[in-house]
Formats: C-alpha cells, sequence, structure tokens
C-alpha cells in the first residue's frame, strides 16, 4: 500500500497499545508537561477489550505512577487475603507450606483485579490528563523517517477485499507521527516483531519463551466462595507432557478468575493444551468449587516467560518497546502488570527528557538504562533461573533448584549464574512419530467444554469481507511439514480453533477460521516451521471482555 496517500497528524509522543504500560506512559508523560500532544490507539473496540491477565496486582506501578489512586477509585476493591500452593495428583494435593518460600513470593499487599477494568479505569485518568484515546484504530504499518527512524505510524485502514484489494468503501487510514512512538502492544506484538527484525534487537539476548494462558471466569455458589483467597497449582494434568500450572482467583461478587497456563515450549505434539484445561477442571479440589456455578466468560492469550535474559534491546531510532514487547513477566510471582506500569513510566520521563532537549527520533537510551538497573530489572534478575531450571530438569528437581536460586539472589548473587533458554518453542516441538497421542476425555458441557462453545463467551468478532489477518508464508509448507511431520499441531494448539485440516484421507487442505481468533498470538510463536504470521485485522476486531 505504499503509493496510498493518506492525510497525516503529528504528535509530540504516539503510543500503540492502551494497556498497562501505554496508559501508563501516557499518564506520565501529561503529568511531566500537560503541554506535551500524546495519542494512544488501541486495536480494541474500547480500552479494555482486549485485555486478559490473570490478575494479582503487584500495586508497586501504581504506587509510582498515581499514589493516590485509592482517593481515585481505582478499581483494586479484593486484597489478597489467603495464598495457597498446591501440588495436584490425580485425585488429591499437597499443600506447600509459605514459610520456605522467599519473601517476593508473597502475595500480602497485593490485589486481585479485572486488569481490563484497571485499564479502563487508567484511561479516565488519562484522557482527564487531555491525553487523545482513540479505540478500534488497529495500527498495521510503521511509518519509516529519512533516516530509517521510526517516525509514526499507520491506524485505521478499513474496507480492503478478501485479496487485499480496495474495496468500494476503502478507508486509507491516517498517518500518525510522532518525535518518539512507543510500542505497547503486549505479546508478540506485530510492529513490535518488524523493529526488533530490522534493528537486531534481540541480537545477543537469549530466545524469548512463552506460554499459552486460557481463563474462565466462573460465578460461583456464595457458600463456597471466599473473597481475597489466591491458590496456584502445579502438576496433574500436564505430568511430564508440558511445564505449566493453574491460577484460582476469588474475586469480588462471588466470581473466580480460574485460568491454566502451558508453557509453549513442550515436545510432544499431539498435546491439546485447550483440553489440558478442561480436564483440569474434572479434579476432585476444582470440580467441587465449580459444581452449582455458572461459567460467565472465556479468553486465552500468550504469555512472555523469558525473562531477564530474554529481553531484547528496548530502543531504536524515535522508538521504544514498552512492557510485555520486551517481556517483563516474573514468572514464579505470575506477575508483569507492576512491570509493564514502571516501564511506560521510564519511558515517558526518558522522552520528556529528550523532547525538552530539543531531541527527537534518536534512541531513548535513559529509558533501557532504567529498566535494567532499576526496579524491574531488580525484580526479574532475582528470578532469571526458575524458568530454564524448569525446562531442564522438570517441576520437582526445579522447585528445590529455582526456590534455592531465589533465596541466594536476595543475599546478592546466584549460585547458578544465569542459565540459557537453548531452543526456541517453535523449534522445541518435537516429530509426531516420536511422539505418543494423548487420549482427552469429552467435555461434559458442565464443568468442561467444547473450544468453540467457549469461544463465544469471548464474545470474538471479525468482519469478514476483510483479508485474513493470520497469513501464511507459503502455504504448501503447512501441509508437507505441520500435517506431514507434526500431525497438525496448529490443530490443537490455538485455543479458540481457528486452523483445521480437511479432507486428510485424500488431499489435506489447510483451512484458516479466522473469525474465531481471540488475538492470543499462539500461532505465532508456536508453528514448527514459523510459517503462521499473526497481523491486525481491521480496528475493533477481535475479542470484547467485558472484565478479564
Amino acid at each position: 500500500m505504499s503509493e496510498t496517500t493518506r492525510e497525516s497528524m503529528e504528535y509530540d509522543v504516539v503510543i500503540v497499545g492502551a494497556g498497562p504500560a501505554g496508559l501508563s506512559a501516557a499518564i506520565r508523560l501529561k503529568q511531566l508537561d500537560a503541554d506535551l500532544e500524546v495519542v494512544v490507539l488501541e486495536k480494541g473496540s474500547e480500552v479494555g477489550a482486549h485485555i486478559l491477565s490473570g490478575a494479582v496486582l503487584d500495586p508497586s506501578g501504581l504506587d509510582a505512577l498515581i499514589p493516590d489512586w485509592k482517593e481515585k477509585g481505582a478499581p483494586l476493591n479484593v486484597p489478597v487475603r489467603k495464598d495457597n500452593f498446591y501440588l495436584l495428583g490425580a485425585e488429591g494435593k499437597v499443600r506447600v507450606p509459605n514459610w520456605p518460600m522467599p519473601p517476593l513470593m508473597n502475595n500480602h499487599g497485593n490485589y486481585i483485579v479485572s486488569m481490563g477494568n484497571v485499564c479502563r479505569w487508567m484511561a479516565e485518568q488519562a484522557e482527564a490528563l487531555g491525553v487523545e484515546i482513540f479505540p478500534g484504530m488497529a495500527c498495521s504499518e510503521l511509518v519509516w523517517g529519512e533516516n530509517g527512524e521510526v517516525a509514526g505510524v499507520v491506524a485505521g485502514e478499513f474496507g480492503l477485499n478478501p485479496d487485499g484489494t480496495k474495496g468500494d468503501g476503502y478507508e486509507p487510514g491516517m498517518e500518525l507521527l510522532g518525535k518518539y512512538v512507543f510500542l505497547s502492544e503486549g505479546v508478540r506484538g506485530s510492529l513490535s516483531k518488524q523493529v526488533i527484525a530490522k534493528y537486531e534487537l534481540d541480537k545477543g539476548s537469549e530466545p524469548q519463551k512463552y506460554g499459552l494462558g486460557m481463563k474462565e471466569i466462573w460465578e460461583v455458589d456464595p457458600a463456597k466462595h471466599r473473597e481475597g483467597t489466591v491458590s496456584h497449582t502445579m502438576g496433574w494434568p500436564l505430568g511430564s507432557n508440558a511445564g505449566g500450572g493453574s491460577f484460582i482467583y476469588h474475586a469480588e461478587n462471588n466470581q473466580v478468575y480460574l485460568g491454566f497456563v502451558v508453557h509453549l515450549n513442550y515436545e510432544n505434539p499431539h498435546l491439546y493444551p485447550y483440553m489440558e484445561f478442561q480436564r483440569f477442571k474434572h479434579h476432585p479440589v476444582v470440580a467441587e468449587l465449580l459444581e452449582g456455578g455458572k461459567r460467565v466468560a472465556y479468553g486465552a492469550r500468550a504469555i512472555t516467560e523469558g525473562g531477564y535474559q530474554s529481553m531484547p534491546k528496548m530502543v531504536a531510532p524515535g522508538v521504544a518497546l514498552l512492557g510485555c514487547s520486551v517481556g517483563m513477566v516474573n514468572v514464579p510471582r505470575i506477575k508483569g502488570n507492576h512491570n509493564a506500569m514502571l516501564s511506560g513510566k521510564a519511558a515517558a520521563e526518558a522522552a520528556h527528557a529528550a523532547i525538552k532537549a530539543g531531541r527527537a527520533a534518536d534512541e531513548l537510551t535513559d529509558y533501557e538504562t532504567e529498566v535494567r538497573s532499576g526496579a524491574i530489572g531488580k525484580d526479574l534478575k532475582a528470578v532469571r533461573n526458575v524458568k530454564p531450571l524448569w525446562s531442564k530438569y522438570g517441576l520437582s528437581t526445579s522447585l528445590a533448584l529455582g526456590g534455592l536460586d531465589m533465596w541466594t539472589n536476595t543475599l546478592g548473587f546466584s549460585v547458578f549464574g544465569t542459565i540459557g533458554h537453548g531452543k526456541t518453542d517453535a523449534a522445541a516441538t518435537g516429530k509426531a512419530e516420536d511422539h505418543k497421542k494423548i487420549d482427552y476425555p469429552r467435555p461434559d458441557g458442565k464443568l468442561s467444554f467444547d473450544r468453540l462453545t467457549n469461544v463465544s463467551f469471548a464474545m470474538t468478532n471479525h468482519e469478514e469481507s476483510q483479508p485474513a489477518h493470520l497469513k501464511l508464508k507459503d502455504p504448501q509448507t503447512q501441509i508437507e511439514q505441520d500435517w506431514k511431520t507434526f500431525a497438525g499441531p496448529s490443530q490443537r494448539y490455538c485455543p479458540a480453533g481457528v486452523y483445521e485440516f480437511v479432507d486428510t484421507d485424500t488431499e489435506p487442505r489447510f483451512v484458516i477460521n479466522f473469525q474465531n481468533c481471540v488475538h492470543c498470538k499462539t500461532c505465532d510463536i508456536k508453528d514448527p516451521a514459523q510459517n503462521i504470521v499473526w497481523t491486525t485485522p481491521q480496528g475493533g476486531d477481535g475479542p470484547n471482555y467485558p472484565n478479564m
């Protein structure tokens, strides 16, 4: 579309993504200088529509950004009152006591929240300061400056035909130009991928690692509800097939946030993460809680798990990567929102200082320095070996070794140094012939549900007349490798049923049902041949999460 003529608007800072990182950056910029022109572009139909997180929120990021958040009505209403950790077997559980765990694992002072609602509240604070926020505006392209710097983004292109040609109602979108562009797209953002590749920002860092997080919200019997209780489990049903675990958070209004995470470095291509989640709900501990209740929402998204050693360089000329675009999740704590907020604050402060000094479109090195040496870096460095130890030694051994490493890090050193991750999650996938098929029980429609029924509770929607936003580099590769070598894992790793192989007894065909997509990005991460590329659909399309 390079020949397309577009109107343009100029800002001091253009922010892509109205998540905790992007909104924090916008708020901080306006706190520092009310006259700065700041715009936030959000691909969801509204702020919060594409936000999915556990979530137990460490309020340290919010404390730094908006110290009087309580007085301003932030929706942090449920403090953590009880913290449980269990190892599950097929029928029972063993509670792991809290006292041997390092202090950083303590949830005292944290809150059970809907991050979608927290972001909606943050957007209100940003708009009150004069930030312009445009939901329903997917950013489809980067705008490059004369010297190769990132100068802006293209947002709001609508009306393309399925073949990519311009339809009758075509709208070309606008170029939003800024002295600096912040990419806070979340995990595996399409523009962030381009920037990382163009500037080789990941050169010298370990491969990024990921998990697939799936979440349901349940309304449970009030007699079973324990507001403020946080439980995490590991073990069954995954066993040796994959790393991962669950969370069960008792929120307000008799609601329980039920989540299941599968690490995407699993080898067996027959593994079906969604069905592992559904099977988990039949464990006696979980089934007893859910019986008599009802599921009211479902969603899924990938999680960055590589940690400290996988963070790429965060700045390039004119652009900075924020939050999960870098990967700032503390894996053992299962928390990253506080670091996302702190990264937005740090990027804003660096950009403000640069603009005040008359600079533009250069590298905001002060931002990167603050992330690596400040609170974020300290938070992530202390737990950097937990994920690779788990991947290398499995659950039981890594619990002991990871705990030891976290304890020694509280004293300022690590017995292991810094352990690498090795392969990407895509490369970790084994050939189908080397692994056994897994027999999954059929969903019962009461505790467990088939995938497409559950996807309807994500309220996802994509205009069918547009081009598919899930693209294949080479269609034949999907047959020759995904199907013939790996038995079609794309049919299983997608938590929304987007991909299927048909006519497999004759001439297999690969079908992409892009309307089902919940924007989790798992396909972009786990496809063994890296043949599937996730791009943004037109603005406003995708899930519409009410309070995830």
